[in-house]
This record gives structure tokens, sequence and C-alpha cells, in this order.
């Protein structure tokens, strides 16, 4: 919660809100993460906590998991603005699609993101996930019905992983750790 709130004015322009005006106290950070456990427990949903050298950083959650004949799920993340470009929510997005593709076998993963979102939507064109459509007023977001562009991948898009892709457009960096 400290590090969400150190980061307010850099993520509200971006955050979930209810479009039912909301009564009674906020829910606490202990309720928010039961709600997150149930539905892992349920396989609906993988919460993940982005780390820096031990340090909390972001999060990124894998939602929306569907099994059947679409076997599908959605990914979500944030990061606080002093880790932002440093290469670390693409990261994380490969890590988590390379869970969904690997572990639970899914076929295809997509996020969503707000056009004018340029930072989330620089994560996605880093990794290479193809844009492919355009949801008029889809989420509600920071107080009104906003547009998203969904960007995706298959698991055949990246028969060796999105995390090895993602590294292999990286030379300098990786060149940068070896030494």
């Amino acid at each position: 919660m400290e590090l969400r709130q150190i980061n307010a004015d850099w993520l509200e322009p971006w955050d979930a809100t209810s479009p039912v005006p909301v009564t009674g106290p906020r829910p606490s950070f202990g309720s928010f993460v039961r709600t997150l456990g149930s539905q892992a427990r349920a396989g609906t949903t993988l919460p993940f906590a982005v780390d820096l050298h031990g340090a909390l950083v972001g999060q990124l959650t894998v939602s929306s998991i569907t099994y059947g004949s679409l076997r599908s799920a959605a990914i979500g993340y944030w990061v606080s603005e002093h880790v932002a470009g440093r290469g670390i929510t693409p990261t994380a997005v490969a890590l988590a699609t390379d869970h969904c593709f690997r572990v639970l076998r899914l076929h295809r993963v997509e996020v969503n993101i707000r056009p004018e979102n340029t930072p989330s939507r620089r994560v996605v064109e880093k990794l290479g996930l193809r844009e492919e459509s355009y949801h008029s007023r889809y989420l509600h977001i920071d107080g009104a019905w906003r547009d998203h562009a969904t960007f995706a991948l298959t698991v055949e898009d990246v028969p060796g992983g999105l995390l090895t892709r993602w590294r292999q457009t990286q030379p300098a960096r990786d060149a940068e750790r070896s030494h």
C-alpha cells in the first residue's frame, strides 16, 4: 500500500474504478489479498509481486483465466515510477506469459491498454505483441468508461518462449550483465 501511495500520481490515471458509487469504508489491503487468494485458488487469477533485488516494485496479475476451447488469459501490471523504463515490466510480462503457455497450457494471452498509456504500450511493443482490436468504452478507469486497445500473443508466436525472445532483443543489456 505504501508503494501504491508513493506512486499515486503515476498510477491513478490508469487505475480501474467502480462505475457504481461505493459506500462505506474502502476495502483493506488484507481484503484485497484475500480476494486475490480466493481467485487464485479457484484458478481464475494469478497474482504476482514484481520485485527488484528483493524490493517490491510492482504487481502483475494474470486474470480471466479460461480453459476449455478458448484457453486464454489477460495480463495487467503496474510498476513503480522510479524503475519504469528499465526492462522490469517487459521481463515480468514475458515470465508470466511463459508460465501461462508452459505451465497452464493456455493458447492465448492478451493485454488491454488505454491507447494514451504510452509506458504500457511500450511494454507490449518491446515484447512484440500484436495489436488486434480496439474496444470503445471497455473498462471503467479513473472515473469514466475508457477505450482500450488489445494486444495479444498465442503460443505459436513464441515457440522458444517470450522471455527468450525478449532477451534476444536486448544484446547491449546482456553484455552489460556479463561484465
